[in-house]
């Protein structure tokens, strides 16, 4: 996973506002003579040459296949910012068995997007809110370009989920969150993943609390209620069932994670061992 800074939002919540919201010179040290990180070079750096280092896509794509990575995720601040970087790094990824992974606000326009679907296995999009005010003043964006971009990764065939955060007073509004997810079915289908994740005061918002933990099970709720097969609730421990995938026709977990790690698997070849139901996913064995 790496970035660069930049941004075309300006989140007021943003957690990665000291890369998004700076310019280039203010987070890397120019100075001296190039230094490219490299699988040579990876175990021997010192602070001052972290400070300095630059990365190529061959570099990319050299150190994931150094270090058994099999993708190279895109994000932290916004991708489609670096869009030259990203996509000659995605080309020579895809040439070499590597995959990638775009992690974004999803404010792009039609033409470089579809470009960039030919090299994308999977993709993750914030749908920040669902009402264009409140994009504009929480975000600095417009919703509709969002809409297009998610209907656009579904008609190219690129796996993507979707991520809402809920954040106190600005996107917290449960019927703006059902009339989301109704649209969220009636475009991309019931098994497009939905995921909830919880606020943390930041950047600027750090006069709020934490997003309470009712509306994020009650956001759930309402996703469910609408149709759509798998939900989850993320950044918040101590939720039954949160980051859990149950199979939507027999209701058993199939997949149980704690974190980063998954604990359960009970996929066979992609679907539930149970009832033989198709889990929707990019599943390997």
């Amino acid at each position: 996973s790496f970035a660069t800074s930049g941004c075309g939002f300006r989140c007021l919540n943003c957690q990665n506002w000291d890369i998004s919201q700076r310019k280039p010179e203010e987070t890397k040290d120019p100075r001296g003579e190039p230094l490219r990180l490299t699988p040579e070079n990876i175990e021997s750096l010192t602070r001052d040459d972290i400070d300095r280092l630059s990365l190529m896509p061959d570099d990319v794509v050299a150190l994931a296949e150094h270090l058994h990575s099999p993708s190279v995720a895109y994000t932290y601040s916004e991708p489609s910012v670096w869009f030259e970087y990203m996509i000659d790094t995605a080309q020579r990824a895809r040439a070499k068995g590597v995959k990638n992974v775009w992690v974004t606000c999803g404010y792009i326009q039609q033409k470089p997007l579809v470009e960039l679907c030919r090299y994308l296995d999977a993709a993750n999009v914030d749908l920040k809110s669902f009402d264009p005010e409140v994009y504009g003043k929480l975000n600095s964006g417009k919703l509709e370009p969002i809409l297009e971009t998610l209907k656009t990764l579904k008609r190219e065939g690129v796996w993507f989920e979707v991520t809402n955060l809920i954040v106190p007073t600005y996107t917290d509004n449960l019927e703006m969150i059902r009339r989301m997810c109704c649209w969220l079915l009636d475009n991309l289908g019931p098994d497009c993943p939905l995921h909830f994740s919880r606020f943390h005061p930041a950047h600027k918002l750090t006069h709020l609390p934490p997003t309470p933990t009712e509306i994020l099970i009650a956001a759930r709720d309402l996703a469910r209620q609408a149709g759509l097969h798998y939900v989850y609730i993320g950044n918040v421990r101590g939720i039954e069932g949160a980051e859990t995938t149950f199979c939507p026709h027999c209701g058993r977990a199939v997949i149980e994670r704690d974190a980063f790690f998954v604990s359960t698997n009970q996929l066979k070849a992609g679907a539930c061992q149970s009832c033989g139901t198709k889990i929707a996913g990019v599943w390997s064995g």
